[in-house]
């Protein structure tokens, strides 16, 4: 990304970006698709790991503000027009990625998990490839020893950007279909091997997700 779009963003980021989303947000038609399981654990106060790709995550970002979640951003300058962004928004914000602050950001995860919050993350970020799916996520919530729910996020009409998640901007009034998976439990004491096999489990569940989010009838 070059300088001048990382000080728009960045200047965006302090000005502009979180009321401008709000009212694009505020258009849209949304239809959520199995959402009650992910509810009722919010309802019970009982935490949960919640991932959704990072293209796709305009939205799911904003559909879970203000419910006491953490959000995991990377430490680059793209990160923080996010961290400011998410703060905005209710959530409490650690820093880290699989290429810099990953130990750290995995442990911060964790021990959010485990005093009561439920995290959100893409399991993808902050650089790819783009709906491959990094073990972090799956790794706090074994630790934890709480379920894990995926989150597939749709738009019939928007806006596709060239950057290597594709990401996804809605256009003004279009409709949003969100699914989710039912939680998925992470057997704490699993060996490498199987939580490798969870890890291919959830990203063939999460693509599978996000396609029927996306399969909009023209």
């Amino acid at each position: 990304m070059s300088e001048l779009k990382r000080a728009t963003l960045g200047a965006a980021g302090k000005v502009l970006l979180k009321p401008a989303l709000g009212l694009l947000c505020r258009t849209l038609g949304v239809e959520a698709i199995n959402e009650e399981p992910s509810a009722r654990l919010r309802e019970k106060g009982e935490p949960f790991a919640l991932a959704f790709w990072h293209g796709t995550m305009l939205y799911a970002w904003r559909r879970h503000r203000r419910q006491g979640m953490t959000g995991l951003t990377s430490q680059s300058k793209d990160g923080d027009v996010l961290a400011r962004l998410l703060t905005g928004w209710g959530y409490r914000v650690v820093r880290g990625s699989s290429s810099k602050g990953g130990s750290e950001a995995l442990d911060l995860m964790t021990d959010a998990l485990a005093n009561g919050s439920s995290i959100a993350v893409t399991p993808d970020g902050p650089r790819g490839p783009a709906r491959a799916m990094k073990p972090g996520v799956v790794v706090a919530a074994k630790r934890a020893n709480v379920p894990l729910v995926l989150m597939g996020v749709g738009y019939e009409k928007k806006r596709t950007l060239g950057g290597w998640d594709r990401f996804e901007i809605p256009k003004f009034f279009t409709r949003v279909r969100i699914v989710y998976s039912d939680p998925i439990a992470i057997e704490p004491d699993a060996d490498r091997a199987r939580v490798d096999e969870i890890i291919m489990e959830c990203e063939r569940e999460l693509n599978r997700l996000q396609d029927a989010a996306g399969a909009f009838a023209r």
